[in-house]
């Protein structure tokens, strides 16, 4: 889809007005910003959507990501961290040896896990469901965010059972809330494209949707800057609204930008600073029903991050500890943070440090 733009200061002015009253934005609207080269207009009006929505607070949780395995059965054109079994680098954890690896990373003030690992055919649904049951029966205060919709979608095909009798199973085991992942770009097109094998748009959408009809509350990404057009991550971004109309059932939206094959590659292999910025600010104005846009510092670094506070992002993420999968792709941001960096971070946007546990309950606001 495009149109002409013969005035392009009226048409902004006519969404600045929408924003001004609370109207949503249309497919078209969100197009004209994509085309929009006025960043700092479209910051402005995603600042004013955020501070509406959460004031001058900032949110991040001390968090530890860690993951069980990385072999995996698909082959997606953009993942550099699965491997086939056997492969060199390829490894499976046992829940002991996770809970070692816990052990030693492990801090009181930890409140979630989050947990991305592969697709490995290999293994039994019972040993997923292990993984969740020793780790939560070993640190029970502490919340376990496991298993994206697409993780679902395949425990539903080894084990025989429904999205929703997968969920159930694994919440008796101590599983609170999903990631995102999972989700990259949700039209068809674009997943024959980049060899995403796993879960369908529809299939992902409707694990989300069991998700939050057994009263769990989840989270929503988007992959962008490949070979999407502007029009599908919008069409992308209405998807997740349409869903939130129905369910009310997700806490964040956290746009993830692709990363290259190589910490080596050059700049124009990354997707640029201006359209990270723009994707945020766009994503905060077209998800009006989501509570918080987030800002992943993995991804688009730490200076960026902070940038985007102006911009419509309210969550800082977390301090993750040791994150994997995107460095496995040349992410060149550092592998986690700390407490006080992350405060560092949000304070010197001039905003409110707040931290929160998994389901923005505040801790403690810095």
């Amino acid at each position: 889809m495009s149109f002409v733009i013969t005035d392009p200061d009226k048409r902004m002015a006519e969404i600045a007005d929408k924003v001004e009253n609370g109207q949503r934005l249309s497919l078209e609207d969100g197009l004209f910003l994509y085309e929009s080269n006025d960043l700092l207009t479209i910051g402005q009006l995603a600042n004013k959507v955020n501070t509406r929505m959460n004031g001058n607070k900032v949110y991040f949780v001390q968090n530890m990501s860690l993951y069980f395995t990385n072999v995996c059965e698909e082959h997606c054109a953009f993942c550099h961290f699965r491997r086939d079994e056997g492969e060199e680098g390829s490894y499976t954890l046992t829940p002991s040896q996770m809970l070692e690896y816990v052990a030693e990373n492990y801090h009181p003030e930890i409140r979630e896990f989050h947990i991305s690992q592969g697709h490995n055919p290999h293994l039994p649904f019972e040993y997923y469901v292990d993984c969740i049951r020793q780790l939560k029966q070993a640190y029970p205060d502490v919340t376990i965010k496991a298993h994206t919709a697409a993780e679902i979608e395949f425990f539903s095909r080894i084990s025989g059972l429904s999205f929703r009798d997968v969920l159930k199973t694994l919440m008796d085991a101590g599983l609170s809330t999903l990631p995102g992942g999972g989700a990259e770009i949700l039209t068809e097109r674009y997943r024959s494209k980049m060899k995403v094998e796993k879960a369908s748009s529809e299939e992902w959408l409707d694990v989300h949707r069991s998700a939050h009809q057994l009263g769990m509350k989840t989270h929503a990404t988007m992959l962008y800057g490949s070979i999407e057009t502007m029009e599908e991550r919008i069409r992308h971004m209405i998807l997740l609204r349409e869903l939130q109309d129905e369910t009310g059932g997700f806490l964040v939206f956290i746009p993830n930008s692709i990363q290259p094959a190589s910490k080596n590659a050059g700049l124009k292999r990354r997707v640029p600073a201006f359209d990270e910025l723009k994707t945020i600010a766009i994503s905060r104005l077209m998800l009006d029903n989501f509570p918080h846009i987030k800002a992943y510092f993995i991804n688009i670094g730490t200076k960026l991050t902070q940038l985007s506070f102006t911009f419509g992002a309210s969550d800082a993420h977390g301090t993750i500890i040791k994150e994997k999968i995107s460095h496995a792709a040349g992410a060149l941001s550092p592998e986690g943070l700390t407490r006080d960096e992350l405060v560092w971070l949000i304070n010197g946007a001039g905003r409110t440090p707040v931290e929160r546990d998994t389901f923005y309950n505040e801790i403690k606001v810095y």
